[in-house]
Order: structure tokens, then C-alpha cells, then sequence
């Protein structure tokens, strides 16, 4: 079927809206255009595709399976169009931005390090970072809403689509602070059921991998639980009580480093999964983009060399 030069950008803006939104009135705000403006400009969407995009009911607007297959590739066109229209108005000095996605596990040192080197090279560089659920920035990756979403690979049906380069593989650890109980003396597994857990979020890729250090160890969960996926109030949670955080290799390091935090030496290291970035085969990489891959695949070479910077 050819394209319909009926088509505008304005049907592809709307549309992309309602389904960001899941709701009419909610993308209409967003818009600043009427209720009745979006739902028009929707139904001539649909009749110019001669298919339904949406179905509405009083809980919102849901994606049919047309409009799903017609957001994989709404998103990313309108995206590469308002790049082309800022690459004609952008001069050298002028700044541009990259949009990345960043899961809790990268943000505490493989991001940081990332844009210091990002901002030495380049002056005139806006990093816009994004935090929050894996499936959630995936689904703004999927309709060009970011240019990459960086942290560890997970198995959710969101990633389906979307390319993911392998970076290095991160480990989990168990951490305490210092002066803690269980630093005194031969460490017992049994002990660690005696004290409170921090644990990533149930259902989580990274959860998995914490849950699978209970199998090696032999023991059972504790019955209190922190679970969340902050590493500000992990950490300050721990320092500040008799807690055990199964956490990320790299989201402690530092604080091993500084003493802040102590590991307890169990025999094992769960290896944790594969940290890398995914991005959009159907969106071409911004310049800005590039120059972040550029320098993730330079850090994840250190990081696997164990090379920390």
C-alpha cells in the first residue's frame, strides 16, 4: 500500500501521544488541544490507514494489534524527522542532546564516568538521563523517546525489537556496614537469616540474580525485607541499620573502597547478568547518540579488562 500523502505529522503526533498516555484526555492535555480536536484527528488517522488504531472505553484508549505494529514505526519516523529538522538548524557550537535511559544498576558509577568523558570531549553536549523500571524505558526507546537505555539486558517482552550490545558482566555482592555483627568472628551462612535483606524489586531481571545467591548459599530469605530498586535509600538504610544488601557490584565499589560499606565473604559471587545497551534498529542513531555508545563500548572495555576508572 502506498503512503497516503494524506498523512500528516500532526496524525502521527496525536497518535503517538494517546498511546504514551493511554488515555484521550490525558494526551490532549499534554498537546494542549481539545478533546474533540484529538479524537477528530484520530478517526481520520484510522480511516486514512482503513484500520482501527485504538480501542476506548472509560478507562482509557488501549493499542489494537494494528496500532502496536503501527507504533514501531510512528515513533522512531518522527523522531528521525525532528532530527533532520534540528541537524539543518544545529551549528558546530550549537548544543544538541543525547537521551538515555539509565537503570539504578549503571547510575551510581558506569554513567557518571560516561559523561565526564562525554563532556571533555565535547562542549557543547546536553545528557538528558531518564531513570526508572526496565520496561518502562524500553517502551520510550520504542517510540523514540530516547536515543538508548543502558543497564542490564532483561528478559522482559519489552525488549523485543530493540538491539542490545553487551557491555560487561556484573556481579552481585553482599554488603554490610562496618561494625556490623556478622563482620566479628567466622562468617555462618545461617547468620545472614537473622538480619534484615535489601533486595532489588520482585518480578525484576536483577531480583533473580539475588534470589538465585539464596539457592547457592543454602538458606531462606529473611521475613523483613527492604525491596527497591533505589540505591540511595538501599545504601542509607544499611549504613544506618544491622541490614544486608544484595547489591550490585558496582553500585557499592566506591563505598568498599572508602570503608563506608564492608562485603561479607561467603565463597560465592553470583555473576549477575550482562550490562550493555540497547537501542532502536528502526531509529538512526543521532550524532550525539553515537558519541554515547562511542564512549559506553570504551568504558565496557575497562570494566571487562576490570579496569575501573
Amino acid at each position: 500500500m502506498n503512503i497516503d500523502t494524506r498523512i500528516k505529522f500532526r496524525h502521527l503526533v496525536c497518535f503517538l501521544e494517546v498511546a504514551r498516555q493511554g488515555s484521550l484526555a490525558r494526551a490532549s492535555d499534554q498537546l494542549a488541544i481539545s478533546q474533540p480536536a484529538l479524537s477528530k484527528t484520530l478517526k481520520e488517522l484510522e480511516t486514512l490507514l482503513e484500520t482501527q488504531l485504538f480501542v476506548r472505553s472509560k478507562s482509557g484508549a488501549a493499542l489494537t494489534e494494528a496500532g502496536v505494529a503501527f507504533l514501531r514505526f510512528a515513533g522512531p519516523s518522527v523522531q528521525s524527522l525532528r532530527e533532520g529538522v534540528n541537524s539543518l538548524r544545529s551549528g558546530e557550537h550549537e548544543p544538541v542532546t543525547a537521551r538515555l535511559g539509565v537503570l539504578s544498576t549503571v547510575e551510581s558509577l558506569l554513567v557518571p564516568e560516561v559523561v565526564r568523558r562525554l563532556h571533555e570531549r565535547h562542549p557543547a553536549l546536553i545528557v538528558s538521563v531518564m531513570t526508572g523500571p526496565s520496561a518502562y524505558l524500553l517502551s520510550q526507546l520504542r517510540v523514540g523517546e530516547l536515543d538508548l537505555v543502558v543497564g542490564r539486558m532483561t528478559d522482559s517482552p519489552q525488549i523485543q525489537g530493540l538491539t542490545f550490545e553487551h557491555l560487561y558482566s556484573e556481579s552481585m555482592t553482599l554488603v554490610v556496614r562496618r561494625d556490623h555483627p556478622l563482620l566479628e568472628g567466622k562468617l555462618r551462612r545461617e547468620s545472614l537469616e537473622n538480619y534484615p535483606m535489601v533486595l532489588p524489586l520482585a518480578g525484576t531481571t536483577i531480583r533473580k540474580f539475588a534470589d538465585s545467591l539464596f539457592v547457592q548459599c543454602g538458606i531462606s530469605p529473611p521475613r523483613q525485607r527492604l525491596e527497591t530498586l533505589s540505591l540511595t535509600l538501599s545504601r542509607r538504610y544499611v549504613q544506618c541499620s544491622d541490614a544486608i544488601w544484595i547489591a550490585p557490584f558496582d553500585a557499592v565499589q566506591q563505598d568498599l573502597h572508602a570503608g563506608e560499606l564492608h562485603e561479607l565473604e561467603l565463597g560465592i559471587r553470583e555473576p549477575g547478568g550482562s550490562v550493555g545497551i540497547c537501542s532502536n534498529p528502526a531509529l538512526p542513531l543521532s550524532r550525539a547518540a553515537q558519541w554515547c555508545v562511542d564512549v559506553l563500548q570504551e568504558v565496557g572495555k575497562a570494566y571487562g579488562q576490570t579496569e575501573h576508572p
